[in-house]
This record gives structure tokens, sequence and C-alpha cells, in this order.
């Protein structure tokens, strides 16, 4: 057999087999579990109960869950109700997040009936309430510590230790080796979905709790009822059976250095939505905020100051995937650090950011570009000639479409866009007035200004 007849029969033999199937090169699905329906195209509201009201109550938060319904909010999501540590305690009301019973309700707050009461009020708006939940640690008076000392971490000397490397002296921390321990966790999850009919958790540290005790908790919670799960992480294993939706800290971060020291607008596209869409798992959603609990009232933490950027970061954030939050008091213009251990109520008064939330909010439930995850468009980017300064880009999805124009400088800038693949005709959000795009387009646009145009099919 001559080599010529060698290699027709090889390339004979490959391309009949190449033509059949082969499970090993098919793309396989990294994300296997399903999103509610209801998580489609909601926005999120973290509520601190305490400093929400100058009651502190779950009473006083049912008369604001109207106008938080008609900010456009979809998911409330209650920081911890249950009862707080005595022992080591920080200031005279302590952290939520040492939590002393996982069954029980805050007296501070309210009763259990009111707790009822206050989820039923929400789901009556049409919202949904997910609960935060401390799964990595308890007060060091939980009756677990006394009744199961084996459940938790030791030091070198044997006695309960607070998070390694960590100084948070009113807690200790779970040993998740034990297999009894992860069955009351998912038990005392279970409880409050069927006792009190949440729709989830955020989940506080997610990621120093093991992955496989939230895969399995996601699925026992999932025979209740559906639910929305929130990790405070950014690991993107935790989306594969576990969360619907992890932190976005990398972005938070990056927009920070923009708005305070002045960084290059190109460090949010090299440092962050390269990344973000190259190999974060599509059906997976990116919490995206400017303000939360610990950006804005942890002990010793300084308010996140986005300084006159604050707009133009809280656009992207909405327009850019993910789900975007809002921290309590955000839309009163909360321009100050909360106490954290003590009362502080919010100062509630008028203010544009709630205007501006209210029309993000809007645009991004109507149209399918802007939804979460896989059902909304992936970002792809409008070039422009002041790619140091300005940030451009296009959503799509099903005939809906969104671009996207933000100045992330102090300076005002003549923008030249290439709009070859966009030209069309759209409305400006903010101004309700027809937009005609043609293949090229030049914006003029303030320090920190931003343009947004959509069209609905």
């Amino acid at each position: 057999m001559t080599r010529a007849v060698i290699a027709l029969f090889l390339l004979f033999h490959f391309t009949m087999k190449s033509q059949q199937p082969n499970g090993r090169y098919q793309p396989k699905t990294y994300i296997e579990i399903k999103n509610p329906e209801w998580v489609k195209n909601a926005t999120l509201y973290e509520l601190n109960v305490r400093q929400f009201s100058p009651e502190g109550t779950f009473k006083a938060v049912e008369k604001q869950l109207p106008r938080l319904k008609k900010m456009g909010i979809d998911i409330i999501w209650l920081m911890p109700v249950q009862p707080i540590g005595i022992v080591n305690r920080k200031g005279s009301l302590g952290s939520y997040y040492s939590v002393k019973d996982y069954l029980g309700v805050n007296p501070e707050f309210g009763t259990e009936a009111d707790f009822r009461s206050l989820v039923k009020a929400i789901h009556a708006q049409g919202m949904y309430v997910i609960l935060d939940w401390v799964a990595n640690h308890s007060s060091w008076d939980n009756t677990l510590a006394t009744q199961h000392p084996d459940w938790y971490t030791k030091s070198r000397d044997g006695k309960f230790q607070s998070t390694p490397w960590r100084d948070y002296d009113d807690i200790i921390d779970f040993d998740y080796s034990k297999p009894e321990l992860r069955k009351y966790m998912t038990e005392a999850l279970k409880f409050w979905v069927k006792e009190y009919d949440i729709d989830g958790y955020r989940c506080d540290v997610a990621s120093f709790v093991p992955i496989d005790f939230w895969e399995n908790a996601r699925m026992e919670l999932d025979a209740i009822k559906p639910v929305f799960m929130l990790a405070e992480a950014e690991d993107k294993e935790l989306h594969r059976k576990a969360f619907d939706a992890t932190y976005n800290w990398t972005l938070w971060n990056i927009l920070h250095q923009i708005a305070i020291n002045n960084k290059s607008a190109k460090t949010l596209g090299e440092a962050y939505i390269a990344e973000h869409v190259s190999i974060f798992p599509k059906e997976g959603i990116r919490m995206n905020f400017t303000d939360n609990h610990d950006k804005n009232s942890w002990e010793g933490n300084q308010y996140s100051n986005f300084g006159p950027a604050l707009k133009a970061a809280t656009v992207f954030t909405v327009m850019m995937d993910g789900m975007p939050l809002v921290y309590s008091g955000q839309e009163a213009g909360l321009d100050r650090s909360l106490k954290f251990f003590e009362r502080d109520p919010i100062d509630w008064k008028k203010h544009e950011n709630e205007a501006l939330y209210t029309t993000l909010f809007a645009l991004k439930h109507k149209n399918k570009a802007l939804w979460n995850g896989s059902r909304g468009g992936g970002m792809v980017r409008i070039m422009n000639d002041r790619m140091d300064q300005v940030i451009s880009f296009v959503r799509e999805k099903k005939g809906d479409k969104v671009l996207t124009f933000i100045n992330l400088s102090k300076e005002k800038v003549q923008v030249n866009f290439d709009t070859s693949y966009d030209a069309g005709t759209y409305t400006n959000l903010f101004t309700g007035k027809p937009k005609q795009v043609s293949k090229k387009m030049m914006l003029t646009m303030e320090p920190w200004g931003y343009v947004v145009l959509h069209n609905s099919k």
C-alpha cells in the first residue's frame, strides 16, 4: 500500500468518525440548578431592620413595602432575624451575625407573629423574601455550644475559636466535618421555608462552608419549593449546584478606584468585563452594588463614598450583566456609615436616587436584554475614541436592545462611537425622546455623564 493510499484511507476514516456523535466533544452545561422563574429580571434590596425605622421593627418595615414595590424592588433580603448572642457581644445590641438561636426570632424586631405578618405582606406586594443565614459560626451562648461542643472547631489549647485569622471575638466557628452538624443546619434552613414560607437565603461567608454542604442543602430546599440562593462569595464553583447568585466585589473595587482614584475606564474592561464574558458561566448571576452593609457600616469601616461618580456607577451596575442591589437608605441619599451594633435609624427623605432606581428598574423589568443570567443579553463592546474615559456597550436579547454610554471620568469629553452594528431608532431612557443612531455617532458627555438608549420588540 502506497503512502498516498494510506493517507487517503486515514483521511476517510477520520472524516467518517468525526461525523459520528461523540459525547466527549459536546459542550457541557456547567450549572446544574435552575433559577426560579421570578428571578429572571429581579432586583434586590438589602433591608437592615434595626436601622430601617425609628422603631426598628418588622411592623415598621411593612409600612414602607408599597414604596419599595413602586421603586421596582422584587426581592427583599432581610439581614439576620434570629436572636443575638449576649456573651462577648459587641456594643449594646450586638452583631446580627452572632446567632444565638437558629430557629428563633429576635425580640428586638418583634414576635414570631410579627415576622410571619411581614413575610405575608411582602408576598402580598408581589415581592419575595430571603433571609440572611449564618452557617459558618454561632454566638458563644448558642445552645449548640453546650449541647454539641464537638460541632465546633478548637484552637491548639482545645478551646472554642473564632474564624481563623479574623478578629471576630463575638462568634465561634463550626466544624463541618461533623455529619450531625450538617443535618442540623440543613433542617434549620428547611424550617424557615416550611414554617414561614420564605423564598431563599443570602448565605454569610458562604465559601468558608464546604461546598458539598450547600449543594445538598439546595437540593433539599428545592424539594420544598423553588428557592433563590445568594452566596457572600465570588467563587464560580458555588453556582454549579448550590447558588443562583454570588457577590461582585471585583466590580465594586474597580468602580471605586475609578471614582475615587481616577483610574482609567480601561481597567473596567480589561480587569473585569473581559474575564466576566469569557469565563463566568452565563447561567450564573452576579450581584452588582455600590453599597451594602459590609461596605457601609461594618465595625471600623468607612462609608463607601463614590462622590460625584455615584450615579454613573449606579447606572453601570444596573445596565451590565447581573442583579442590582440597593442597600437600605441608598434611595434616600444615605451619605454616612450606619452604626452596626447600636440603633441608628436612617434619615428618610426625598432624594433623586429613588427616581433614578425607579427609572432603571422599570427598564430592567420590561427589556429582555437586561434580564438576569442566561435570560438576558451578553455585553458586547461598542468601540469609541476615548476608551480610557468612556465605557460603551450593547446588550441584546430576542429583539430587545439597550445601548449604554458612560463617561467614567471627571472631565467633559467629546466621544466618537462606532455604532455600525447598532444603527436604528431608539428611545433615550432619561429624556423619553427618540434618538436616531447612525453607523457613526458623536456625543458630548459631561463629567460622570451617561446615556442609555433602548428599544423593545
